[in-house]
């Protein structure tokens, strides 16, 4: 089976910071864990302390454990259920994230 993990970086709606972490930690990543083939979800904070000039273009991100043969089904699992009761998804997000997903080699 193969491995995957997907990840995601994102900001909340400027003033819905506690919001946005609240519907993250307490509702979303619950939600993700239960599709089919994810494994593990844990979020993190941009660290004060760097190497070099960072770009703050995200101040959050969020890593998705998935084993799976096949990873389109989890793409169209996390579509379909993007939106409903299964997966909603909080009005403190701001636009903009962005989500890669990279196979382990």
């Amino acid at each position: 089976m193969a491995r995957y993990v997907f990840v995601v970086s994102s900001n909340p709606v400027e003033g819905r910071e506690d919001e946005y972490n609240d519907w993250y930690s307490n509702r979303h990543l619950g939600d993700l864990l239960a599709l089919p083939g994810v494994v593990s979800a844990r979020r993190f904070a941009l660290a004060d302390a760097q190497v070099g000039a960072v770009p703050q273009t995200f101040k959050y991100l969020a890593l998705y454990e998935i084993e799976t043969d096949d990873a389109s089904n989890f793409f169209s699992e996390l579509i379909s259920r993007t939106g409903t009761d299964r997966l909603p998804i909080s009005t403190a997000l701001a636009s903009g994230a962005v989500a890669v997903l990279w196979k382990e080699i």
